[in-house]
């Protein structure tokens, strides 16, 4: 017997497959028949370019009912789905192609050239449906049988940057997504008349295998926005029982006049993810509309591995319980030994939820487990007399923009390598839209030539995404440093905490 994730999938779907899955913001509908009939078609011609079992497909597309369609014939064919953000660069996606070697990849059309280079087929898919995907896989028949995979076997590769610099591609099964999908489902109390207002990218794990996977196995509809835009979201909320977003996107709700009691009266659960939410956020939100957010955490290497519950109290400034069948500790970084409670410490986590590893880094893959199986997350928190996880501050300076993850070192080395910088050190500090922003602060090198905040952002924005590019630079004479030589960033995010307080939400 397969234990494929769609499998699961098609087992949840509705008898009646004319049922609707998904209805984009122009009000165009698609059923669960032209689910399995667009994904099928995929699949065929995926196989057909000779796409095999445990082969990567590199996708790079804006968000669209086809892109999620794809997503699925990748799991039918048995191949391995691995979606890039769509801010990547050149510089950037050449590196995970060359490192993951897909079979076939998927960009959007124009950018064919971006990825000519390799051995891959490459296939492209815009926005509105067009390109040579669909149009090649047209005329294919939509009955594909899914290949039967087993339950460690891969189904997706996401890629997390790296405090080196490298980004390494975790690992995530068949089996990592369906437990965590199935769990979700049960523990946020999915019902049949469900639907997701889907405003995340799906490119990221919060989009795809949190938001998407519990629609699937819930086998009922979503409203997909191609982004997040507060118009649009107040015009479908009344339509909506659950919306998922990350604290960027309460704070822009709550910046609006309109949300209030009456705007979110059809909804049954807001939750939020992918970066910590303020207290005050969570508080204001439940005084304007009585909903308390359900925050949740998780990471690309393990999904999601803690929620606060549906029923209970959802505490602000907590991550909740552990998941049910999830085992979370906190340990003491250097000797692993586990902490006891309100202590603070290491974050780690256990359970068919995490990742097998990064692609092609045994090594690092070993050190970030511990001999018993525990996945060191990296994070720095404490569990308290209730059992609530508390996230107190991130190791390896970890930034959160938006909800996306940033790590200094790969902004560093670019901004290194600008002629006349001798050195940078980038952190992340407090804003009122982002959660956080990216800063840099830079030593000239004395003889070189002149370097200016403008020429660093500018040479950022050529090599890095967007959410990575450093929003304000400034220069100093020496970086503080301690006793051993090394950047005391903790000063530097305090000299600097302040800066973008007077920032309006959405601005």
């Amino acid at each position: 017997m397969s234990d494929n994730l769609y499998d699961l999938f098609r087992s949840r779907f509705p008898d009646d497959r004319s049922r609707p899955f998904l209805e984009t913001e122009a009000g165009r509908v698609y059923s669960y028949a032209d689910l399995e009939a667009v994904s099928g078609r995929y699949a065929r011609l995926l196989s057909a370019i000779g796409v095999r079992k445990g082969d990567r497909v590199a996708v790079q597309v804006e968000k669209s009912p086809e892109a999620i369609f794809l997503y699925l014939a990748c799991l039918r064919a048995g191949a391995v789905y691995l979606p890039l953000n769509t801010a990547y660069t050149r510089h950037e996606l050449e590196y995970f192609v060359s490192d993951a070697e897909p079979s076939a990849i998927v960009c959007r059309p124009g950018q064919e050239g971006v990825f000519s280079a390799g051995s891959a087929h490459v296939l492209s898919l815009g926005q509105d449906g067009e390109g040579s995907l669909p149009d090649r896989s047209a005329s294919f028949d939509p009955d594909f049988p899914t290949v039967p995979t087993s339950s460690s076997d891969l189904a997706a590769i996401l890629y997390t940057s790296g405090t080196t610099g490298r980004s390494k591609g975790a690992m995530l099964s068949h089996d990592n997504l369906a437990s965590n999908a199935l769990t979700l489902h049960s523990y946020w109390g999915w019902q049949p008349d469900d639907v997701l207002l889907h405003a995340l990218p799906i490119f990221h794990a919060h989009g795809l295998f949190v938001a998407t996977n519990c629609v699937l196995l819930n086998g009922s509809s979503m409203l997909f926005m191609p982004k997040f835009d507060v118009e649009q979201v107040f015009r479908l909320l009344p339509r909506a029982t659950v919306f998922m977003g990350v604290p960027t996107f309460y704070a822009r709700l709550l910046a609006d006049e309109r949300l209030n009691r009456d705007t979110t009266r059809q909804m049954r659960l807001f939750i939020s993810g992918s970066a910590p939410l303020l207290a005050e956020t969570h508080r204001e939100f439940e005084s304007r509309t009585g909903h308390a957010i359900l925050e949740r955490y998780g990471m690309t290497e393990t999904v999601m591995l803690t929620s606060n519950p549906l029923d209970g109290d959802r505490i602000p400034g907590t991550v909740g319980y552990p998941l049910p069948g999830v085992e979370v500790r906190v340990t003491d970084p250097e000797t692993g030994r586990v902490l006891g409670q309100g202590e603070i410490g290491g974050i780690e986590v256990k359970g068919p939820n995490v990742f097998s590893g990064y692609w092609r880094m045994p090594e690092k893959t070993a050190a970030e487990f511990r001999p018993d199986g525990f996945f060191i997350t990296g994070d720095v928190g404490k569990i308290d007399e209730r059992g609530y996880v508390h996230i107190v501050g991130r190791a390896k300076d970890l930034v959160i923009c938006g909800g996306y993850n940033v790590y200094p070192k790969e902004v560093e080395t670019v901004v290194d390598a600008i002629d006349g910088v001798g050195e940078s050190a980038v952190v992340g500090v407090p804003h009122p839209d982002f959660g956080e922003a990216v800063v840099a602060v830079v030593l000239r090198r004395p003889a070189g030539p002149e370097v200016t905040e403008a020429g660093v952002i500018a040479v950022c924005k050529e090599q890095l995404a967007n959410y990575k590019v450093p929003k304000r630079v400034f220069f100093m004479d020496e970086l503080p440093r301690n006793a051993m030589g090394k950047v005391q960033k903790n000063l530097l995010r305090d000299q600097h905490t302040g800066l973008f307080a007077a920032v309006q939400p959405g601005r």
